[in-house]
């Protein structure tokens, strides 16, 4: 009886071996990325910064509407956005801005290839031509400001300011993400095999772009 126990019990144990080594080889997966078992088929990292953009959709979709609605609404005095714009500068910005997702899809190809000192070249470059951005964002802004329109001037510059306000913040979060990834791989903390948490800064990137290029034809373009 005794010796049936025993070998019930090593049986039970190593069963449980053979579990948790198939979980740990799932885990670390054959293409190197950290995968957790899920429904959708992907990580539940990536899952959530997918739902989060998600949410940003309608965010920014509101904030469109509200400047479709009010883009010539100067009834409480001052100019309008549209006989301010410098179309030229916005141009020259929206395309440092486009050349950045270039600058992020070669860092995500780095690390995939194990390649570290690229990537951090990569997300330093990516990083500038962000900042660069902003900076001609806020140049835009102070002209606006000087010419006659604040944020609280009318209606058409208070839905202008915040539509592209709200924007600006997310690529200014998004230069702090590229910043945290590339002072990470500097401490190495983001081996070839947690390349994942690059990617999911990427879509992070190329969504702030792909919304500015909306902005920039509904706000900028169409009259």
């Amino acid at each position: 009886m005794t010796e049936t126990t025993l070998s019930d019990e090593l049986d039970d144990a190593r069963a449980l071996e053979q579990r948790s080594e198939r979980a740990a080889a799932y885990a670390d997966g054959p293409d190197g990325h950290d995968h957790h078992a899920t429904n959708t088929g992907i990580s539940n990292p990536k899952l959530a910064m997918w739902v989060f953009l998600g949410s940003e959709c309608l965010l920014f979709g509101g904030l469109i509407s509200t400047f479709l609605l009010y883009k010539h609404n100067n009834q409480a005095g001052g100019p309008t956005p549209h006989e301010l714009y410098d179309i030229e500068l916005t141009s020259i910005s929206s395309f440092v801005l486009l050349m950045s997702s270039l600058t992020m899809v070669l860092a995500v190809s780095a690390i995939q290839r194990g390649e570290h000192s690229r990537l951090r070249l990569w997300l330093a470059t990516t990083a500038i031509l962000g900042a660069t951005f902003i900076a001609g964002q806020v140049y835009e802004f102070q002209v606006f400001v000087k010419e006659g329109l604040g944020f609280t001037t009318n209606a058409a510059g208070s839905a202008f300011f915040a539509l592209t306000g709200f924007h600006g913040v997310h690529v200014s979060l998004g230069i702090v993400m590229l910043l945290s990834a590339l002072v990470l791989s500097l401490a190495g903390r983001i081996p070839q095999a947690r390349a994942e948490a690059v990617e999911i800064v990427g879509l992070y990137w190329h969504f702030v772009d792909v919304v500015w290029v909306l902005i920039f034809t509904v706000v900028y373009l169409i009259p």
